[in-house]
């Protein structure tokens, strides 16, 4: 290995060659207490998982700002899940930590003899945290307010959004599954991680030789199964796979299904949420003994001004949607919260006025906008691009804001076995004195890593870092693992 030195400024910056190829220069502060440190984060930019990839590193003091390491610190890298943190930031801002959604129940008729006369409305106002039980809370009051039938239409009121579905970065390969769920205004999560736009599909197996048995988490009729599968013997190989076609209703569900195994489960997004939302309502109503007329409709409509609301349900706080948003990197969160914002901000639900309002917030707190490119909220995209330098300007710059503490209790924790603890970091840095000292948002797609955050020194200092990698020929994490365990053990120098 050779290395060539030459002082800018303070600075000492390194050009390092391995294998006799150059790689991209080393800045490390001249004289610096953290020499120990940034003699570790060289090393580990040397690990030959980084050889031929595009990638960027920034370590700083949280507290001063002052640089501590920068490996490319303003190459423009995908930053995949990272880009939440602005999009959390810029939500937080822009909503308020005690911002809900809301779900209205409507009518534009009279209840006379136990029927209501007129149509039924189910208006949705962007909440991702809707529920299975909710609705039967709806259906519940309204048959104890003496509603036994209704004569006009059900209606799913979804126009607090635009009609746009699908942000630009999603392929036909995800968009069968939970992490590339549509986004409507109107929409319902089948449990607490509140994947919404999403139906659980349970394939196990059923009597020898005959078709897996399936089942629905809630129960809708939103699909059309095509059940392709065989049960087999037990101690045979569990080959089950569930996926929706792309663009239909349809789901296959093909392989093997061991008798005594637990099956296959897949969070399956749906393909129309209105529907699916107004399918598990109608069946609510149902049960508690409220039907319809035989003229009656299920549509997609939007509520008349005169409609009058019966019932509504209000949402978490954003404070506490930051728990399983930035914990569990939610994306369906991530392009509602961009579309509330547009609503919010612009009387817009779009994704083109709610990056608007993420871009005016980054120029606001002092990024950079010209080094940040995104297409999205959630950070799916490839075509999304920023630099590690620009996020740990961001994470600088939140410390500051009153509603810091609600970003910082939804940023995933080092070994915290806890799922809503841990989070997308609970299996990782859990080695002693890293479990606990690192709280950070990870970042993951195909042939790219990342992992920006807070970090504790031994010496009870916090550091920002960010190391953003692409283009990967192998997995990257363990390098990225490798820094942030040297910064949570590392000491200042004598």
């Amino acid at each position: 290995m050779k290395i060539q030195q030459k002082m800018i400024a303070g600075v000492v910056a390194f050009s390092v060659f391995f294998s006799g190829t150059a790689l991209s220069s080393i800045s490390v502060e001249a004289a610096s207490p953290y020499r120990t440190l940034q003699g570790s984060a060289g090393s580990i930019m040397a690990d030959s998982r980084l050889a031929g990839s595009v990638h960027s590193v920034s370590i700083q003091n949280a507290a001063t700002g002052t640089k501590v390491f920068g490996k490319n610190p303003d190459q423009a890298v995908t930053p995949a899940s990272t880009l939440k943190i602005l999009t959390a930031a810029a939500a937080l801002e822009t909503l308020g930590k005690n911002h809900r959604f809301k779900t209205e129940v409507l009518t534009n008729g009279q209840v006379s003899s136990g029927t209501l006369s007129g149509n039924l409305y189910l208006k949705g106002k962007g909440d991702p945290t809707l529920l299975e039980k909710d609705l039967d809370a709806f259906a519940s009051v309204l048959a104890k307010r003496g509603v036994k039938r209704i004569s006009g239409h059900l209606i799913g009121d979804d126009t607090w959004f635009d009609a746009d579905r699908l942000s630009p970065g999603i392929s036909k390969e995800d968009e069968s599954y939970y992490y590339a769920a549509q986004i409507s205004a109107l929409t319902l999560s089948p449990n607490t991680d509140y994947d919404a736009g999403s139906v659980i599909v349970h394939a196990k197996a059923s009597a020898l030789g005959k078709p897996a048995a399936v089942s629905l988490a809630p129960a809708t009729g939103i699909f059309q199964f095509i059940n392709k599968s065989k049960t087999t013997a037990k101690g045979t190989r569990n080959t089950l796979k569930i996926e929706r076609q792309y663009g239909t209703k349809k789901v296959y569900i093909t392989g093997n299904a061991p008798i005594g195994n637990a099956g296959t489960k897949e969070w399956i997004a749906v393909s129309n949420p209105t529907a699916y939302a107004l399918d598990v309502f109608k069946r609510s109503l149902k049960e508690k003994g409220i039907t319809f007329v035989s003229t009656s409709r299920t549509v997609s409509g939007k509520a008349p001004s005169s409609a009058r609301v019966l019932l509504a349900k209000q949402s978490m706080t954003l404070e506490q949607l930051m728990i399983p948003f930035l914990k569990l990197s939610n994306n369906t969160h991530a392009e509602i919260l961009a579309k509330e914002m547009g609503k919010v901000k612009y009387g817009d639900g779009s994704w083109k006025s709610g990056i608007g309002v993420m871009r005016e917030y980054g120029a606001s707190v002092g990024l950079d906008m010209a080094k940040w490119k995104f297409e999205d909220a959630s950070g799916m995209s490839h075509a999304n691009k920023t630099t590690a330098a620009e996020l740990n300007k961001l994470l600088l710059h939140v410390r500051s804001e009153p509603w810091y503490s609600s970003l910082l209790k939804g940023m995933p924790v080092s070994g915290a076995s806890e799922r809503m603890v841990g989070g997308s970091l609970r299996k990782r840095l859990a080695d002693t004195g890293v479990k606990g000292n690192v709280l950070a948002k990870t970042g993951s797609l195909d042939r790219v890593s990342a992992l920006s955050g807070y970090a504790k020194t031994r010496d009870g200092e916090w550091l920002v870092f960010t190391m953003l990698t692409q283009n990967t020929r192998t997995s990257t994490v363990p390098v990225i693992d490798r820094l942030a365990s040297s910064i949570a053990l590392s000491r200042k120098s004598q």
